[in-house]
């Protein structure tokens, strides 16, 4: 697969990750900085790399199948596999400067 259509599915499936919301705050777990890497494998295999606001967060059991579900409903993508890492912890630094903006924090 050429790196322009990796880059053009690494695009819709930030696209996805942007209309999932964490249940707690009013931001997209994109903006949020939830989400650490995306990575596409040669066969559309996505593998999504993400942490989430602390380690007790009540949608730890079902914010990742929710993902999984979400993105495997773009058409090139064969399988989709989130893994959850508190390396390194979230912090209110990682948000983007929209979602700081949304939260009142600037």
């Amino acid at each position: 697969m050429s790196s322009t259509r990796v880059e053009e599915l690494g695009n819709k499936i930030v696209e996805v990750l942007k209309t999932i919301y964490d249940p707690e705050i009013p931001v997209d777990i994109f903006e949020l900085g939830l989400i650490y890497d995306v990575m596409v494998s040669e066969n559309n295999d996505v593998k999504i790399l993400m942490t989430l606001t602390s380690p007790n967060c009540p949608v730890a059991e079902t914010l990742p199948v929710e993902i999984e579900e979400k993105v495997k409903t773009i058409e090139e993508v064969k399988d989709a596999i989130v893994e959850i890492t508190f390396d390194p912890m979230w912090t209110q630094d990682m948000m983007s400067e929209e979602a700081k903006l949304e939260l009142g924090f600037l």
